[in-house]
């Protein structure tokens, strides 16, 4: 059986939270890959992306080319529309039925697992691997005794870095380099995306 993590999210840039995320995940819970899923439309996230699907895939794709475990999948953007994890791994599962899936998840996100669409279902068909999160307090006795059994939660350093932060710091005309891979910054500042000064050389 091969073990998946699913990193999902906008990724509104990728940075190296993101990363360092995967890679912490991956280690600790012996994952044999993960796997990147950007969302068409997170459905507990308040406001549009900022970059386009296109864009955001291929900054994904530029900042994972170097990780041969890493793979990046467009299967919420094909779909389009409300991106629900239960969909999502419904397709997973029946295009990869010799696969086993784990969502890694931030703090934050293990605070509101309840409220996820069709959770119940969800937590039979996969587990979840908690990562801490310096601004947010993980709260899994909170949870529902099936979903907190359903968690693992496992060691990552605390990177004080969000996508929000960094489209707010390029609009207002400050870098972002080294908070994202450089392929990542490179196409940033190319194509002049999220108010960046654009750089053509």
């Amino acid at each position: 059986m091969i073990k998946v993590g699913i990193m999902g999210g906008t990724f509104d840039p990728i940075h190296i939270g993101h990363l360092i995320a995967a890679e912490s995940a991956m280690a600790e819970c012996r994952l044999d890959e993960v796997w990147f899923i950007p969302t068409s439309s997170p459905p507990l996230k308040s406001g549009a992306p900022g970059a386009s699907e296109n864009d955001r895939y291929e900054m994904v794709a530029a900042a994972i080319a170097n990780q041969d475990r890493f793979r990046v999948l467009d299967i919420e953007l094909r779909r389009g529309g409300t991106s629900y994890s239960i969909d999502t791994v419904q397709s997973l599962r029946e295009q990869h039925p010799d696969h086993s899936f784990a969502y890694i998840i931030g703090s934050d996100r293990i605070n509101d697992l309840a409220k996820w669409h069709r959770i119940e279902e969800l937590a039979e068909l996969v587990t979840f691997i908690g990562l801490s999160r310096p601004e947010t307090t993980a709260t899994p006795e909170l949870l529902p005794e099936e979903l907190r059994c359903r968690i693992t939660f496992a060691e990552m350093p605390a990177i004080g870095i969000s996508s929000t932060v960094l489209r707010e710091r390029l609009a207002a005309g400050k870098s972002i380099r080294y908070r994202v891979p450089d392929a990542v910054y490179a196409m940033i500042r190319r194509h002049g995306w999220y108010g960046s000064t654009r750089d053509d050389r």
